[in-house]
């Protein structure tokens, strides 16, 4: 299994992981709760925790180009989630 992670300053982190784990509850499987959420997606898992400021993003796949296919995907994601709120995402293997 190939990981990265990434942590993302973020004014409103719990509302930018509600806002994706809804917007991809009607597609994937998705666990959302007080400490942040888990999305199951084809190409791999997504899993978002927040804390003061900032959201951690953990995301796995069975290979290498699942993977960076997955950071896009999320990244992506998370910027048009956040809005106006410019998002710098660095992934870290």
């Amino acid at each position: 299994m190939h990981t990265t992670d990434a942590r993302i300053v973020a004014a409103n982190p719990d509302r930018l992981i509600k806002r994706l784990c809804n917007h991809w509850r009607h597609k994937f499987p998705v666990q959302l709760n007080e400490h942040g959420g888990d999305i199951e997606l084809p190409i791999g898992q997504c899993s978002l925790r927040a804390g003061e400021g900032w959201l951690d993003a953990r995301l796995q796949a069975s290979d290498p180009e699942q993977l960076q296919r997955l950071q896009t995907v999320v990244a992506d994601h998370l910027v048009r989630m956040a809005g106006d709120e410019p998002l710098e995402i660095a992934w870290q293997h």
